[in-house]
Protein backbone atom coordinates (compact mmCIF):
# COMPACT_ATOMS: atom_id res chain seq x y z
CA UNK A 1 0.00 0.00 0.00
CA UNK A 2 1.77 3.38 -0.78
CA UNK A 3 0.34 6.78 -1.00
CA UNK A 4 1.07 9.65 -3.16
CA UNK A 5 1.31 12.15 -0.22
CA UNK A 6 4.45 14.41 -0.14
CA UNK A 7 3.66 16.83 2.97
CA UNK A 8 6.39 15.76 5.41
CA UNK A 9 5.75 13.26 7.64
CA UNK A 10 3.17 11.01 5.14
CA UNK A 11 3.39 7.41 5.10
CA UNK A 12 5.04 6.64 1.34
CA UNK A 13 4.86 2.76 1.62
CA UNK A 14 3.52 0.66 4.15
CA UNK A 15 4.03 -3.20 3.85
CA UNK A 16 2.65 -5.44 6.55
CA UNK A 17 4.70 -8.01 8.36
CA UNK A 18 4.55 -11.57 7.40
CA UNK A 19 4.48 -13.12 10.93
CA UNK A 20 5.23 -16.19 10.29
CA UNK A 21 5.08 -19.34 12.79
CA UNK A 22 8.35 -20.25 11.84
CA UNK A 23 9.83 -17.51 13.02
CA UNK A 24 8.17 -17.68 16.11
CA UNK A 25 9.12 -20.52 16.82
CA UNK A 26 12.25 -19.90 16.55
CA UNK A 27 12.69 -16.43 18.69
CA UNK A 28 11.25 -18.88 21.23
CA UNK A 29 13.80 -21.66 20.41
CA UNK A 30 16.59 -18.82 20.45
CA UNK A 31 15.63 -17.51 23.72
CA UNK A 32 15.62 -20.76 25.65
CA UNK A 33 18.88 -20.91 24.50
CA UNK A 34 19.76 -17.81 25.27
CA UNK A 35 18.46 -18.66 29.08
CA UNK A 36 20.88 -21.37 29.22
CA UNK A 37 23.89 -19.47 28.04
CA UNK A 38 22.96 -16.63 30.44
CA UNK A 39 22.82 -19.03 33.27
CA UNK A 40 26.18 -21.32 32.55
CA UNK A 41 27.33 -17.44 32.01
CA UNK A 42 26.45 -16.65 35.95
CA UNK A 43 26.78 -20.16 37.24
CA UNK A 44 30.72 -20.19 35.76
CA UNK A 45 30.66 -16.54 37.24
CA UNK A 46 29.29 -17.65 40.70
CA UNK A 47 31.89 -20.91 40.88
CA UNK A 48 34.97 -18.97 40.31
CA UNK A 49 35.54 -19.69 36.75
CA UNK A 50 37.32 -16.37 35.77
CA UNK A 51 40.31 -17.57 38.53
CA UNK A 52 41.82 -19.39 35.79
CA UNK A 53 43.37 -18.49 32.22
CA UNK A 54 40.93 -21.36 30.55
CA UNK A 55 37.86 -20.45 32.85
CA UNK A 56 38.06 -16.88 31.72
CA UNK A 57 38.47 -17.92 28.03
CA UNK A 58 35.50 -19.88 28.27
CA UNK A 59 33.56 -17.22 30.35
CA UNK A 60 34.12 -14.55 27.43
CA UNK A 61 33.04 -17.02 24.88
CA UNK A 62 29.67 -17.80 26.76
CA UNK A 63 29.33 -14.02 27.26
CA UNK A 64 30.00 -13.63 23.01
CA UNK A 65 27.53 -16.22 22.43
CA UNK A 66 25.34 -14.65 24.52
CA UNK A 67 25.13 -10.93 22.30
CA UNK A 68 25.14 -13.53 19.11
CA UNK A 69 22.18 -15.35 20.06
CA UNK A 70 20.33 -11.84 21.30
CA UNK A 71 21.12 -10.41 17.89
CA UNK A 72 19.88 -13.04 16.19
CA UNK A 73 16.76 -12.99 18.09
CA UNK A 74 16.59 -9.31 17.66
CA UNK A 75 17.00 -9.39 13.82
CA UNK A 76 14.33 -12.27 13.39
CA UNK A 77 11.87 -10.23 15.24
CA UNK A 78 12.73 -7.35 12.85
CA UNK A 79 12.31 -8.71 9.73
CA UNK A 80 9.67 -10.59 10.45
CA UNK A 81 6.81 -9.00 12.97
CA UNK A 82 7.88 -5.42 12.33
CA UNK A 83 6.26 -3.39 9.32
CA UNK A 84 7.99 -1.97 6.47
CA UNK A 85 7.16 1.68 6.83
CA UNK A 86 8.76 4.61 4.42
CA UNK A 87 8.02 8.06 5.95
CA UNK A 88 8.16 11.06 3.86
CA UNK A 89 11.25 13.16 5.16
CA UNK A 90 12.32 16.49 4.84
CA UNK A 91 15.10 16.82 2.03
CA UNK A 92 18.15 19.12 2.97
CA UNK A 93 20.82 20.21 0.57
CA UNK A 94 23.90 18.47 1.57
CA UNK A 95 25.95 22.29 1.00
CA UNK A 96 23.81 23.67 3.67
CA UNK A 97 24.31 24.40 7.44
CA UNK A 98 21.26 22.77 9.44
CA UNK A 99 21.50 25.07 11.84
CA UNK A 100 22.38 29.25 10.23
CA UNK A 101 20.76 31.02 6.87
CA UNK A 102 22.60 32.48 4.79
CA UNK A 103 21.97 35.83 6.12
CA UNK A 104 22.24 34.94 9.73
CA UNK A 105 25.88 34.02 8.96
CA UNK A 106 28.03 36.95 10.59
CA UNK A 107 25.21 36.29 13.26
CA UNK A 108 23.25 39.28 15.26
CA UNK A 109 24.57 42.86 16.84
CA UNK A 110 23.85 42.54 20.59
CA UNK A 111 22.76 45.97 22.40
CA UNK A 112 24.16 46.30 25.89
CA UNK A 113 21.13 46.81 27.18
CA UNK A 114 19.54 43.65 25.99
CA UNK A 115 21.88 41.35 27.01
CA UNK A 116 20.82 41.29 30.46
CA UNK A 117 17.18 40.46 29.09
CA UNK A 118 19.00 37.74 27.13
CA UNK A 119 20.35 36.18 30.16
CA UNK A 120 16.94 36.34 31.96
CA UNK A 121 15.69 34.28 28.75
CA UNK A 122 18.39 31.75 28.63
CA UNK A 123 18.22 30.96 32.18
CA UNK A 124 14.45 31.61 32.75
CA UNK A 125 12.84 30.63 29.56
CA UNK A 126 9.52 31.67 30.59
CA UNK A 127 10.01 35.37 31.25
CA UNK A 128 7.38 37.72 30.53
CA UNK A 129 8.20 40.88 28.66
Amino acid sequence: MSTSGSTYGDIHRYEPARESTAAAIAIVLLALLEIVFVFMFSWGLVSGWALTADGNMFLGGLLAVVFIDLAFVLAIYRKEFLPDVMVVKKRRRKWEDLYVRGDQADGEQVESADVWDQVKRAVYPYYKR
